[in-house]
């Protein structure tokens, strides 16, 4: 089985990375289409020429990789994906083949941690139009995608895993509450900008506190995603 997971950024998605990862009946990969991503943008992203050096920068490469043999043949294959490399000339049809599940987070904390990150980010960064739009075509094949939010998983990690599991058909494992410290072999090499946190955890962090402030010029920002938030959050398990 290939479980694809769809989110934006700084939304716990390397967490989630690293709980699959630890079951040790599935292989995980971080990110395939981030080189092409950059390739065909010509974004200025910290580490690009390193992202560009490690990965196929033809999308149509990956997605045949990404349907090619689970790696160490392992019976599940967690493909962790950002919706803002979902851009134009990217092929979606692979995704057919995938369980496609969307991991939401309230836009106040992601623009909250990504400005911490990379000043000012937009819309096109976050991912919040492009994770509605990749929902919306799943549907459209007659899909039921699975829709999950990380502040559950942070309150509850064993309850919402279980569920989670169960929605994609998989046996929940307790193994993936907890991974060793210091990351996984097969993070990006980008990690290192990223990944600091994830990389001192062993585990879920407790649950989310208030919202953050976000700064007025992050307004618009802000009120723009919140309709894509809303519907997504309306469907979530």
């Amino acid at each position: 089985m290939r479980i694809a997971m769809w989110s934006g950024p700084r939304n716990l998605s390397t967490a989630m990375m690293y709980a699959f990862g630890n079951r040790g009946d599935c292989a995980v990969v971080d990110e395939p289409f981030y080189a092409a991503y950059l390739a065909m943008t010509g974004l200025d992203h910290p580490m690009r020429s390193e992202i560009l050096d490690s990965q196929p920068q033809v999308p149509e490469a990956v997605a045949k990789v990404l349907l090619g043999p689970v790696p160490g043949a392992k019976p599940y294959y967690y493909q962790k994906h950002m919706t803002q490399h979902m851009i134009p000339g990217v092929p979606r049809d692979w995704m057919r083949e995938a369980v496609n599940v969307f991991l939401i987070r309230h836009p106040a904390r992601v623009i909250a941690s990504y400005a911490a990150k990379r000043e000012n980010p937009t819309l096109e960064d976050i991912g919040f139009r492009q994770q509605a739009e990749l929902f919306d075509l799943v549907r459209s094949w007659g899909q039921t995608p699975v829709v999950v939010d990380s502040h559950d998983i942070r309150e509850n990690p064993a309850a919402k895993l279980e569920q989670l599991c169960d929605a994609i058909g998989i046996p929940y494992s307790p193994k993936m509450l907890s991974w060793p410290k210091g990351g996984h072999k097969d993070d990006g090499v980008w990690a290192e900008h990223w990944y600091g946190a994830v990389w001192s955890s062993t585990g879920f962090a407790g649950a989310e506190g208030p919202l953050p402030d976000v700064p007025d010029a992050l307004q618009p920002v802000l009120q723009a995603a919140m309709p894509y938030y809303e519907q997504m959050k309306a469907v979530k398990i």
